[in-house]
């Protein structure tokens, strides 16, 4: 693991464009969101591309809140990333296998800044497992549509 980058891969059967769709939907983040704090989609767009800004109701710790994000990293099925107003961003890359399936690698990358303030806070643990549950639910949401 690269140091101050937290990121967990999943083999999903399905193809990878199936799966960057739902990624790149804002409103169904909550979905296959499985560290428990992302509630709902309040605004952006219906498909994310690079440069997109979209909201989300957070809650953490039962104090709700909203964040803004705003897609940084981006490469039609393949590659999306976000970040909000902290250096830290969010990516997902998706690779198909040659023996079928698509190889998903979620990514809390906080090498950009806070970096003790995060390990201090244990965030990087805590984001190990949100990412792990995240990837197992998008793994069954993906799944589960079939063509």
């Amino acid at each position: 693991m690269a140091k101050h980058k937290v990121s967990r891969s999943v083999v999903v059967d399905a193809p990878a464009k199936r799966i960057f769709d739902i990624i790149a939907s804002p409103a169904r983040h909550a979905e296959f969101d499985g560290s428990g704090t992302v509630l709902a989609n309040l605004f952006g767009p219906e498909r994310l591309r690079r440069g997109s800004e979209f909201g989300m109701d957070m809650e953490m710790f039962g104090v709700g809140y909203r964040m803004t994000n705003r897609v940084v990293e981006y490469e039609e099925d393949r590659l999306i990333a976000w970040r909000h107003f902290g250096p830290h961003r969010w990516r997902y890359e998706l690779e198909e296998l040659s023996e079928g399936g698509t190889r998903v690698t979620e990514t809390f990358d906080y090498s950009r800044g806070y970096t003790a303030f995060y390990v201090l806070m244990g965030i990087p643990a805590r984001n190990a497992r949100g990412i792990e549950r995240t990837l197992e639910r998008l793994k069954a949401v993906a799944e589960s549509y079939r063509d």
